[in-house]
């Protein structure tokens, strides 16, 4: 029965990735007004189909919270009429932008009269793999069809039925605009070995793009025989200089870890300069544990704060996205940047200071994708960065880095002109 059903899964695929290049082709070849038409239609449905959607995700959130998934994760899971609006309005925004497709990179000419452009073209076929945050499903929707790519979605079985509302959304949009539905498809079904499918159709899936945990990503690089665009943990820090103003860094440091836990961009080990800590560590620590998180600490810590639990090795190392912070005292911008190195993610980390040469020095030599002075780490996030949506943190240095964007969903070719030029022999 088993090979069975395998098999049959095999052909739905199959059935599916011919769609999308038929649908790639549709879209590559779309011009900006119909693409715009087809963004602005989904928002607009995604606003009429409010209550359809809603109530779609309270299946899903309470089938989640019966299966005991965390806190952190209902959050991400969650739905209400405010961040279904933000999805919209996300829709709306990116139908704004620039179109990147046929942009001019670089143009020049040759000494023999070629004119040669670098022009942006859509990556054709973009692979989607994520969890829990069924707000994606519109994000890279969306983003994929205004760089003129197909997309073949693959959310968690936790947001299912969340995600095939929204995709609904989306598809009127594009029956509005007279493109085709098969741009924008996700999988069918919730069966785990979808996954592994997905990951071996190389003939139709141009770019592989992961949101999720480690252990996804690390399937996704073990199995996968496309190219991965990764969005990896978010093991990201704040780290207060011996030059912070107190008040900032408070308000700061309370923003970065509990505006949203459960986002990549959540702020999970504060360092501070030992020579600060006693002014700056007190209030910022107390104003935390107020608020029911739960501070991990080293001896230094836990000697200004007897409320600290003791921290190990591995909570520097993790991505807590709950109401948890590991707390350490440095000894100056050497150390802390010697320890974002060597415990950090690359994804986002960030120094509080009013010293510009400290400030310089930090941004110059932490290797993350985002660096940030004097600024909450949940600004990481490519609608805040003024692209619409994004639909992660790319932490490579291939391709692309930092929130994935419009522009970054595209590739590009070499256009070259001449009016009968030869080598010559």
């Amino acid at each position: 029965m088993a090979s069975v059903i395998e098999f049959d899964l095999e052909h739905r695929l199959a059935a599916l990735g011919r769609q999308a290049k038929e649908g790639a082709r549709a879209i590559a070849a779309a011009p900006r007004e119909v693409k715009d038409q087809a963004l602005r239609g989904a928002a607009a449905s995604l606003r009429a189909r409010e209550a359809d959607i809603l109530a779609a995700n309270d299946e899903d959130v309470a089938a989640a919270t019966s299966r005991g998934l965390s806190a952190a994760m209902i959050d991400r899971l969650r739905l209400d009429a405010k961040r279904l609006e933000t999805m919209a309005s996300a829709l709306e925004t990116i139908a704004a932008l620039d179109d990147p497709v046929g942009g001019v990179i670089a143009g020049w000419q040759r000494p023999n009269g070629l004119a040669i452009e670098r022009v942006r073209v859509p990556l054709g076929v973009v692979g989607i793999i994520y969890e829990s945050r069924p707000n994606v499903t519109a994000d890279a929707a969306g983003l994929c069809l205004k760089a003129g790519n197909a997309v073949i979605l693959r959310g968690g079985s936790e947001c299912f039925a969340s995600n095939a509302a929204i995709l609904a959304s989306v598809h009127a949009g594009l029956e509005g605009a007279g493109l085709p539905a098969a741009i924008v498809q996700g999988l069918p079904t919730t069966d785990r070995a979808a996954v592994g499918l997905m990951l071996k159709m190389n003939d139709v899936i141009d770019v592989i793009v992961p949101r999720g945990g480690r252990s996804l990503i690390e399937r996704v690089y073990a199995e996968s025989r496309i190219p991965v665009l990764a969005h990896l943990d978010g093991n990201v820090h704040t780290y207060l200089h011996k030059s912070a103003d107190p008040s900032m860094a408070k308000a700061l440091v309370l923003n970065a870890k509990l505006r949203r836990t459960g986002v990549c961009g959540a702020t999970e080990t504060l360092l501070c300069d030992r020579s600060a800590a006693p002014i700056l560590l007190p209030p910022i620590l107390g104003a935390l544990i107020e608020a029911g998180c739960e501070i991990r600490g080293d001896e230094a810590v836990r000697e200004l704060e007897p409320r600290a639990l003791v921290a190990t090795e591995v909570d520097w190392a993790t991505e807590f996205l709950d109401r948890i912070l590991a707390v350490k005292v440095v000894a100056d911008l050497d150390e802390a940047i010697v320890h974002i190195e060597h415990y950090g993610s690359h994804h986002t980390d960030c120094i509080v200071t009013q010293d510009q040469a400290a400030a310089r020095r930090f941004l110059a030599e932490v290797d993350s994708a985002i660096v940030l002075h004097n600024a909450s780490t949940q600004f990481a996030d490519g609608g805040e960065f003024g692209m619409g949506a994004e639909i992660g943190i790319a932490t490579g240095r291939l391709h692309a880095r930092g929130p994935v964007g419009v522009e970054q969903l595209t590739t590009f070719k070499y256009v070259v002109r001449g009016d009968g030029q030869v080598r010559p022999v």
